[in-house]
């Protein structure tokens, strides 16, 4: 989904940047070979584009999920938000570096039941955490753990959806445009179109 309103700031480059925003995009380069579109309209607060890298960083590092469960939150999230972009982009790093099932990929971005019990688990959780705003009932909490997780990773998750309430947030108001690394994974909200 993409908001009624676009921002007008223009696209920032490595060059065009300030220079604490330059470094950063920067490192992006130096990560992913390029500097994806998501990261060239959040350089215009830095803050905000360090506060993405430092939290991804360390979801990646420490959330005690595996690189799959990682993929089946973000997914889960940016499905929830309606984020075009970040589930193109996370579909593609799903499929190529995380190696999830592409049958779990598919179910999230077609909206139909995961049959793996713990992802379906996971997703579900993460998904209840986005839509009551963090107010999961016990029932919901209960499932979670009885699926193998903990009361760490519950945070998390919240660190997750943190993470991906910048970049989905970021991509509606930008109209960020699918980078080409991403195309082969093109994501379409159905819902936006009703």
């Amino acid at each position: 989904m993409l908001s009624a309103y676009k921002l007008t700031l223009p696209a920032l480059t490595i060059e065009t940047a300030s220079p604490s925003a330059s470094a950063l995009l920067k490192g992006a380069k130096a990560n992913f070979g390029f500097v994806p579109n998501m990261f060239t309209h959040m350089a215009h607060v830095p803050g905000l584009l360090s506060t993405y890298f430092h939290g991804y960083e360390q979801f990646r590092a420490n959330s005690g999920f595996t690189a799959v469960e990682q993929e089946v939150v973000f997914l889960t999230i940016s499905i929830e938000n309606g984020c075009e972009y970040c589930v193109s982009a996370h579909s593609m790093v799903a499929d190529a570096m995380s190696k999830v099932p592409t049958d779990v990929t598919n179910a999230l971005r077609d909206g139909k039941p995961v049959t793996d019990a713990k992802l379906a688990a996971l997703a579900t959780f993460t998904r209840t955490m986005v839509v009551t705003r963090g107010l999961p009932s016990q029932a919901d909490v209960t499932q979670f753990l009885a699926a193998g997780y903990t009361e760490t990773q519950i945070l998390e998750v919240i660190l997750a959806i943190s993470l991906k309430t910048i970049s989905n947030y970021t991509n509606h108001l930008a109209h960020t445009n699918v980078d080409a690394a991403f195309a082969s994974h093109v994501w379409k909200d159905a819902r936006a179109a009703k």
